[in-house]
């Protein structure tokens, strides 16, 4: 065998070990009410591996509830949609669960988010036809269900339109292993110094609400929507080990839904301030994302990196 094909074949099999280890020791989770045994983050000095993160637009009101696989998300957004309510946009790469939803269509500030990924896979049920050529041109894989549809599924157990699952192994797409929030610059680390004990936050929209309440216990803050906690389908409580409350531009987009109502454009380009939740305590932050290619990079107000918590990130959307 040539020596170049035995380093490529040996390069193979150190990829395919490293994948096997993390799906092995990734997809460990505590019993009910326990905290996920893997609660790990990568740091910022990681390489990143040339693949995709699979994002999944996923429905977030009540006959949508509870959700699938969102607690196997590296990262959680959460933004406005039309009439005030709100959506959800999960990024897995780290670990994947075999279905997430259920999923929902896309909007275009969901475009210049995901800028930041190297080119995602973005799943997603639809979107109003004026946007479809907008996603086409976008860096993204864009997964409808015309695209791939052994991948989707429809649940009985629910009316539709939320009962579009996921399934992200019939994707062909391929899975790094490595902690989305890489890709973004995000950095992990121990707490800065400071911040203001809190038990407590929420968020509100015109027609929603997000809170999350710090648990010794699991040291996590377990997620509530519109007034009730936010569970898996087998009833534990989805928890984060850092929230991140970005306050944004949220301007009316050229774009309406069937209803004729107003799509609202979240800017996530740009500068700004964050209050960053993590171990029991709240801390002010400020955010910059210089274009759409970069990363956002968050740091404390005297200039120097914000490190969040291992393990899972909501970032919530909020106008500031």
């Amino acid at each position: 065998m040539p020596a170049k094909t035995k380093k490529r074949s040996a390069a193979a099999a150190l990829a395919m070990l490293f994948a096997t280890l993390t799906l092995a020791t990734s997809g460990c989770q505590g019993g009910d009410g326990a905290p996920p045994t893997d609660n790990r983050g990568p740091s910022s000095g990681k390489s990143v591996p040339g693949s995709h993160v699979l994002a999944v637009k996923i429905d977030n009101v009540g006959p949508a509830r509870p959700q699938t696989g969102l607690d196997k998300a590296d990262i959680v957004y959460a933004e406005q949609v039309e009439a005030g309510l709100s959506r959800i946009l999960a990024l897995y790469s780290s670990q994947v669960p075999p279905v997430v939803g259920p999923v929902r269509s896309a909007r275009e500030s969901d475009l210049e988010l995901l800028r930041q990924f190297d080119r995602p896979t973005l799943a997603f049920s639809g979107a109003q036809s004026k946007l479809l050529p907008v996603i086409a041109a976008a860096p993204v894989y864009a997964l409808p269900p015309g695209k791939e549809p052994d991948a989707y599924f429809r649940s009985q157990d629910r009316a539709a339109p939320h009962n579009l699952f996921l399934r992200p192994e019939r994707t062909r797409r391929d899975i790094p292993g490595v902690n989305a929030a890489t890709y973004a610059g995000f950095t992990f680390g121990p707490a800065p110094a400071g911040g203001k004990p809190t038990a407590t936050y929420s968020v509100r929209y015109p027609a929603a609400r997000f809170s999350f309440t710090w648990s010794a216990e699991r040291r996590q803050w377990l997620v509530g929507m519109d007034g009730a906690p936010s569970r898996t389908p087998a009833g534990q409580q989805l928890g984060a080990a850092t929230v991140v409350v970005q306050y944004v531009t949220v301007r009316p987009s050229q774009f309406h839904d069937r209803g004729g109502n107003t799509t609202p454009y979240t800017e996530t380009v740009g500068s700004g301030t964050a209050l960053v939740l993590r171990n029991s305590k709240a801390y002010k932050a400020e955010w910059k994302r210089g274009t759409a290619a970069s990363g956002t990079a968050f740091t404390t107000p005297d200039g120097t990196s914000m490190p969040f918590a291992p393990g899972q990130i909501w970032i919530v959307y909020a106008a500031h």
